[in-house]
């Protein structure tokens, strides 16, 4: 009873904020097509100012730590390769490949995985989970643009590749929280109280816009596609390299790190760059819709399972 209601209290109030941003565009308050715009502004700000702030208020030493980043990464690009392979051998309409493969291999750890991590974990060691994300989502950003680039018939621009990594503010706030970590800087208290406050807010926010972009349409269009990617991304991939990563001895903060990478929800990014680069985007965006709506059970029953374990 006692593993249930820890993860009872780590997920309702990720639905309940998701649920409310629902209600939110059911009720006029906002509208779905203002999401993205309100999403923008959490991507450039909300979000690197809440890394940069975990990473900064987090003890370096005991942050990296090799193994976990080493079977994180490796973990990923296993995820991608049965993907790949799985979407080749099956999927025959060329514009949905790109989209379903994201949808299989590419998690939402920041919006979905931060939170979920922070709730079961009481707050603590988060600079772990942090520089993990880090590490992985330049890891995600690259494989999604050498995907849906290859799927859209074009050449692949290695240096645009690059640059657009490089460019992308998780990965330079994070880059900054590190660095000012190896310097020692202090900030002033009126920055770390910004910092601090800034960073309390980043996950519901993303949660509500999270719940106020989701929608019910196309699920009869796409709902074979749709049923294979959410069992792909939210059972399949968790079950093998969750079960492995218990196997080689993952535990704590570690592990919970882990159900992030390995169990959450497509990535809403995803949407917008399938959008961007090119692909069938509604197919894209009802993958992101359908896995955010399922993942709050499928991320208890992980939780709630591994709990009971002793993961930890």
């Amino acid at each position: 009873m006692e593993n249930f209601l820890t993860c009872l209290n780590a997920i309702l109030p990720i639905f309940c904020i998701m649920a409310l941003g629902y209600a939110a565009r059911c009720t006029h308050v906002i509208r779905r097509e203002d999401v993205p715009a309100i999403n923008r502004v959490a991507f450039r700000y909300f979000m690197p100012l809440m890394l940069f702030y975990d990473i900064y208020t987090s003890d370096l030493s005991t942050s990296v730590r090799p193994a976990l980043i080493g079977y994180a990464v490796a973990g990923v690009l296993c995820a991608y390769g049965l993907s790949l392979g799985y979407t080749l051998l099956t999927q025959k309409e060329c514009d949905r490949k790109g989209p379903m493969i994201q949808g299989i291999y590419r998690s939402n750890f920041v919006i979905i995985g931060l939170p979920i991590a922070k709730s079961l974990m009481g707050g603590s060691q988060m600079g772990t989970v942090a520089v993990l994300i880090a590490v992985v989502v330049p890891v995600f950003n690259m494989l999604a643009v050498i995907t849906l680039e290859v799927f859209n018939c074009s050449k692949i621009r290695l240096g645009r590749l690059v640059l657009d990594i490089l460019k992308n503010p998780l990965i330079l706030a994070s880059a900054a929280g590190i660095l000012a970590l190896l310097v020692k800087l202090k900030l002033p208290p009126f920055a770390e109280s910004v910092l601090a406050d800034m960073a309390a807010a980043t996950s519901p926010l993303l949660l509500f816009l999270l719940g106020a972009f989701f929608q019910f349409g196309g699920i009869k269009k796409y709902f074979r596609d749709l049923m294979t990617v959410c069992v792909g991304r939210l059972v399949v991939v968790p079950a093998i390299f969750l079960s492995l990563a218990a196997v080689l001895g993952f535990r704590g903060v570690d592990f919970v790190a882990l159900i992030g990478v390995f169990a959450s929800a497509t990535a809403i990014a995803s949407f917008t760059m399938t959008q961007q680069m090119g692909g069938d985007a509604e197919f894209a965006g009802d993958i992101v819709v359908m896995t955010s709506a399922l993942c709050s059970f499928t991320l208890f029953g992980w939780s709630y399972l591994f709990k009971s374990l002793g993961m930890f």
